[in-house]
């Protein structure tokens, strides 16, 4: 399977035009058209659905073109090695991380790595579904919380403060909290990364170990940012990363409570494939991301 046949493959996919395509790559149509063909011929799989008005990726086209933008990203960093004032990194990056993250702290920074790097191409994913960094085709991912057995390599970067914050609405229609068992006539808002499942329950440190309160809730949500939206319109008390919530606190949308009823700090790791040859475009961005999100960390 050869290197340009990819290519061209990949330009067709994002031009969805195989005239466009050709234009592009300066070839012939029918040159353009054949590699396709023969793509196809090798892997057994239609690539592209094909009318007189439109090119589209069938689904194995679409899982073909992930693998072919990761092989070409890392035959140009191959070929970078060996080319004297190479203009450095190039290539895909895909990269999954938290929504608050994302937003807040890593896109505003981001102009600053894209101008070090200029023939990079970034692909952020920014989800509360827990991607699956290998079948989907992830470069590394970054974890807030606690991480499952995966078999990917876990870098642990710090954690988060813990608090608990409640909408000044909510607490002048239910009181303000000071002890648990003030926490029985108070309720949350329930954070679930699927709905159903147990009910929720209040997470605090007691002592070194981690402790929980029974509480009721009238609301349950899968995405965190339903989760802030649900306290500000008064439905419950919530625990967040301080960091995600600390301008609110300061101007008066939320108010801190139980303060000495904090859960455990949350960690945040960078999650990366266990491959010993990691690309240099990965680990030139995993480095970046720790440094700027060092100062918020502890």
């Amino acid at each position: 399977m050869e290197l340009d046949a990819l290519r061209i493959f990949v330009t067709v996919a994002k031009l969805s035009s195989f005239t466009r395509a050709a234009e592009q790559l300066g070839l012939p149509k029918a040159r353009v058209s054949t590699a396709v063909q023969q793509l196809e011929a090798e892997l057994g799989a239609r690539l592209l659905h094909r009318t007189t008005r439109s090119v589209r990726l069938t689904p194995d086209g679409e899982q073909f073109l992930d693998r072919c933008k990761a092989l070409l990203a890392d035959a140009d960093e191959v070929q970078a090695l060996f080319q004297q004032g190479s203009a450095g990194l190039r290539g895909r990056l895909r990269v999954d991380l938290p929504v608050h993250i994302a937003c807040h702290m890593v896109l505003p920074r981001l102009p600053e790595f894209i101008a070090a790097h200029p023939q990079l191409e970034i692909e952020l994913s920014t989800t509360d579904r827990r991607v699956d960094l290998v079948h989907e085709g992830f470069d590394c991912l970054l974890r807030v919380g606690s991480l499952s057995d995966s078999g990917l390599v876990a870098r642990r970067l710090g954690t988060l403060a813990m608090v608990n914050v409640a909408s000044p609405a909510y607490l002048a229609a239910y009181g303000v909290p000071h002890t648990l068992d003030d926490l029985d006539a108070h309720r949350q808002v329930r954070y679930a990364p699927t709905l159903g499942g147990a009910p929720g329950v209040w997470d605090y440190r007691d002592g070194d170990q981690c402790a929980t309160h029974p509480m009721a809730s009238v609301i349950t949500v899968t995405h965190t940012d339903a989760y802030q939206a649900a306290c500000l319109a008064g439905l419950g008390l919530i625990q967040v990363p301080l960091l995600s919530v600390r301008a609110l606190i300061a101007e008066g949308r939320l108010v801190e409570v139980l303060p000495a009823f904090v859960a455990e700090p949350m960690p945040v790791s960078l999650m990366y494939p266990n491959r010993r040859n990691l690309s240099k475009r990965v680990q030139a961005f995993m480095a970046w991301l720790a440094e700027i999100l060092a100062p918020a960390l502890a």
